[in-house]
């Protein structure tokens, strides 16, 4: 049997994020939609998260809620042909999960057979049966607890959960819920940091924050945020690390002035004829070349 190099590169599973979540070491994942985002954040991250926000990042849409399996199938596909060391998470779309069992378990699995490790679906207690009916598939379930963007609707809008007392203890019941339902992590977005450090102090799977304060068991940004990639308000949970948009402009109209001044191309990054070629070419008159083949 052949190995490639890739069989060297040992990649990450569900027991050694519990194994860093139990030792202490933080645990990072952010989102890619493609395979470039995936090959520059592989060797960085823990876990890379296909994101249903690829709707409001990069298709343009207010939220996630157009986002179909159809579209989440197309960007995990592009992803999972970097083949990715870190752990691959897929997120299931607003009424991918909504559904009958059967359904459910169908959109789930094969998220896994395009080359995902688990997946992610939004909600608490009443999630419970769809987790447990795909945990016992063999699925690995990521649940997402807070601010889920799928009841955006809902909600009110984005906005900050778990400020009053019954909705801070619902938050803490539905995390004990998930986790005896089989979730082997948490996602906690956009509670206060106090209720985010008692949920994972009380459970013993992970828990990843995004706008949860800092005792979570690791923390999850999307790619763009990080890199400054999306121009306008950026939410209060992210810190950018690049200004990219800009850094991209500038490059991009360092490109267009060099066009436009006719110094791009220049020798070095054009093709030649071979030796004895150019003569033929200058020679070469359309009107008897048309004449002789008519």
């Amino acid at each position: 049997m052949s190995h490639t190099s890739e069989s060297t590169v040992e990649r990450i599973t569900l027991p050694m994020l519990q194994r860093w979540k139990e030792d202490g070491r933080r645990l990072v994942m952010t989102t890619a939609y493609d395979a470039v985002t995936a090959r520059i954040a592989d060797p960085i991250v823990d876990m890379i998260l296909v994101g249903d926000s690829v709707g409001n990042v990069c298709l343009g849409f207010d939220n996630t809620l157009p986002v179909s399996m159809a579209m989440m199938n197309h960007h995990l596909d592009a992803v999972a042909r970097a083949k990715p060391r870190a752990l691959l998470v897929a997120d299931m779309p607003f009424l991918s999960f909504h559904l009958s069992p059967g359904d459910t378990i169908r959109n789930a699995g094969g998220f896994l057979q395009r080359g995902a490790d688990a997946v992610k679906l939004e909600g608490g207690a009443k999630r419970v049966g769809v987790i447990r009916s795909l945990v016992d598939c063999e699925i690995p379930v990521m649940g997402h607890l807070g601010l889920t963007p799928q009841s955006v609707n809902a909600m009110g809008g984005f906005k900050v959960q778990g400020r009053k007392a019954d909705d801070a203890l619902r938050l803490l019941d539905d995390a004990q819920r998930l986790q005896e339902a089989g979730c082997f992590a948490l996602v906690l977005e956009a509670i206060p940091a106090e209720l985010a450090a008692r949920a994972t102090e009380s459970l013993t799977i992970p828990t990843i924050g995004i706008g949860a304060g800092p005792d979570c068991s690791g923390q999850v940004l999307v790619f763009h945020d990080v890199l400054g990639l999306i121009e306008g308000h950026r939410p209060k949970f992210v810190r950018t690390y690049a200004d990219g948009f800009q850094l991209l402009q500038e490059a991009l109209s360092r490109w267009a002035v060099d066009v436009r001044n006719r110094t791009f191309p220049a020798p070095q990054e054009s093709y030649r004829l071979p030796q004895g070629i150019g003569e033929t070419i200058a020679n070469w008159a359309p009107s008897n070349r048309i004449r002789c083949e008519a």
